[in-house]
């Protein structure tokens, strides 16, 4: 059996990810992907944002090889291994202690979700309320009560069943440049004929990953979190896609100067992209009994290894200068390309925060477009909004200034080819962002 016929026979049609990108995958380095006929794609994807130190990181590969070579514990639910103590030292002392930040550490199952799920188990228990608020177009995950502070008309619908406790408040720029956001959201927590109850917490992205890369300003998070204080309501800050690196310093929030109650980590903290979550809890908020949130791979020494090799890199402020040099050469090289778009007659804008941008177009489809022709051109991106009106731009921390030129070009290229695609499909749209 040749090809992709034996993943389109035997797998779920839920599948996404091997229709967007329709080859078999063999070998990955660094920010490179290599399928089973030779040929190399860049990875602009790094798993979702789980590969934010590439593939195979040859320090963390070296690690987890010499792990397994002396028979370290692979599993070992929540129980106390070296693996398990080495990685909370170097958090303790290259993370937390440096940021002045006071957190317990609760191991949930090794998902995302679960991490979320987590959190809102803690603010729940700690406030005695029941309702957790999200915002528009945010995304927490998969399972029912993360599906519940999610914006996603068509990701809740899968739930198949009503998701209560949950409610979207407007995100930073809903509605639009001149609306404070934050003001809408205090009258309405605040006025007692609103019919909205206090919740026990809020969870929030600094840059909403699978919302079209909206970044909320400073500002914006710092009223955010000054509200959430004065009125008693627990604040959570999802750093599952934003967080390790991605936005720049470690934690996405660090440079709005404030300090959640709750962090939910996942995704790259692992390192090498094995599965692995935390939840950073505010000592007097860590109140669930033990055993009363649990997994049976919360134990995933493996990532543990892995994830300790991985903070080494933020020792020094070396690594986090490099992620900004980085995301500024990206930024100019996108709003290049926002005004060549725009002198073509389609409107756009460019998105996102540190390595983690992208590129929103009108019209519909444009952006869906632009993923398949870069994927033809050995370039693998793909779209955010709840339209999949943007190019989302996910490449390694690691990747050098050659291979962001390199996707770069390739970008535009698939770019210029997608416009004329759908030209004769849809009549452009008037130049102007939104």
């Amino acid at each position: 059996m040749s090809g992709l016929d034996l993943f389109e026979r035997l797998e779920s049609n839920v599948r996404s990810y091997g229709r967007m990108f329709p080859t078999v995958f063999v070998r990955a380095e660094g920010y490179r992907l290599i399928d089973r006929h030779g040929r190399i794609y860049l990875d602009f994807f790094a798993g979702a944002g789980a590969l934010n130190y590439g593939h195979n990181d040859p320090a963390m590969k070296a690690a987890i090889i010499r792990y397994l070579e002396a028979d370290g514990i692979v599993h070992s639910l929540d129980m106390a291994t070296e693996a398990k103590g080495r990685f909370l030292h170097h958090f303790e002392n290259i993370i937390l202690k440096p940021r002045g930040l006071n957190y317990k550490v609760l191991f949930p199952g090794p998902t995302g979700t679960n991490a979320v799920e987590a959190a809102m188990k803690l603010a729940r228990k700690a406030t005695g309320r029941t309702a957790v608020y999200g915002f528009t177009r945010g995304f927490h995950g998969m399972t029912l009560g993360s599906l519940a502070v999610t914006g996603n008309r068509a990701k809740r619908a899968g739930a198949g069943v009503p998701l209560p406790y949950g409610m979207a408040l407007p995100y930073d720029g809903y509605f639009g440049p001149d609306v404070d956001t934050i003001d809408w959201i205090e009258r309405l927590l605040t006025d007692p004929g609103s019919g909205v109850d206090l919740p026990a917490a809020i969870i929030v992205e600094t840059v909403q990953g699978e919302g079209g890369l909206q970044a909320a300003s400073w500002p914006w998070l710092r009223r955010l979190r000054a509200l959430t204080e004065r009125l008693g309501i627990v604040l959570i800050v999802d750093d599952i896609q934003t967080g390790s690196g991605r936005t720049g310093p470690f934690f996405s929030f660090e440079r709005a100067g404030i300090v959640p109650d709750i962090v939910t980590l996942s995704k790259s903290i692992g390192g090498f992209g094995l599965p692995f979550s935390l939840v950073l809890v505010r000592p007097d908020l860590d109140v669930l009994g033990p055993g009363v949130h649990n997994g049976t791979f919360r134990g995933n020494n493996l990532a543990m290894v892995a994830a300790t090799e991985a903070l080494r890199r933020w020792e020094t402020p070396a690594f986090e200068a490099a992620i900004d040099e980085k995301a500024a050469l990206l930024r100019r090289r996108l709003e290049g390309l926002r005004d060549a778009v725009r002198e073509r007659g389609i409107a756009a804008e460019v998105r996102g925060r540190g390595l983690m941008q992208g590129l929103w177009f009108e019209p519909p489809g444009l952006a869906s477009a632009v993923s398949r022709e870069a994927f033809r051109r050995g370039l693998i991106v793909e779209t955010s909004g709840p339209e999949d009106e943007v190019v989302k731009l996910l490449p390694p921390l690691i990747i050098d200034e050659a291979g962001l030129e390199d996707g770069l070009m390739r970008l535009e290229a698939a770019i210029l080819a997608a416009i004329e695609t759908i030209r004769s499909e849809v009549a452009p749209s008037a130049v102007a962002g939104r």
